[in-house]
């Protein structure tokens, strides 16, 4: 698979073992999941492609398998932590490797209607606001724990 020795998303799924497997949940083969820190949507994750690249045109022959994947780890979070909504973001304008973000949403989330990246943005600014939406529900230990637990119970593909 194709490796871009300059890219943070590469470095961070070549060497998994040097870096936090606090947050790591599953080595898919084409794909790595990890808990994601904004936690007041418990059971946000990032699913990073083992392949380098910054369009999912660009992943070819690869592609249908990282999007199942993605599938399965959103299955994964909605069945682990039942919320009312999942939005899926595979953005790419900050770090320019394929990542999805799944984020859960909560009926009672007061700004449900609105995507996250509003929250997000508030948190650069204000250390409550961060503090907020770094803080679940689930510790998370328990997080990472639930969806492994469902991913080994369902067949989740391994490398």
């Amino acid at each position: 698979m194709a490796h871009d020795s300059d890219c943070t998303m590469c470095g961070t799924v070549a060497d998994l073992n040097a870096r936090d497997r606090s947050v790591l949940v599953w080595h898919f083969p084409h794909s790595v999941a990890f808990v994601g820190p904004w936690q007041f949507y418990t059971g946000y994750c990032l699913l990073v492609s083992r392949e380098h690249a910054s369009e999912l045109s660009h992943l070819g022959a690869n592609r249908g398998a990282f999007l199942g994947e993605m599938a399965l780890l959103a299955e994964a979070i909605g069945e682990c932590f039942q919320p009312h909504k999942l939005n899926y973001e595979l953005l790419g304008n900050v770090v320019p490797h394929l990542h999805w973000h799944i984020f859960p949403r909560s009926a009672t989330d007061p700004e449900r209607l609105q995507p996250v990246w509003l929250a997000l943005e508030r948190a650069k600014t204000d250390p409550a606001e961060k503090l907020r939406l770094e803080t679940g529900s689930v510790p998370l230990d328990e997080v990472r724990s639930r969806l492994r637990a469902w991913l080994t119970a369902n067949g989740a593909p391994t490398p």
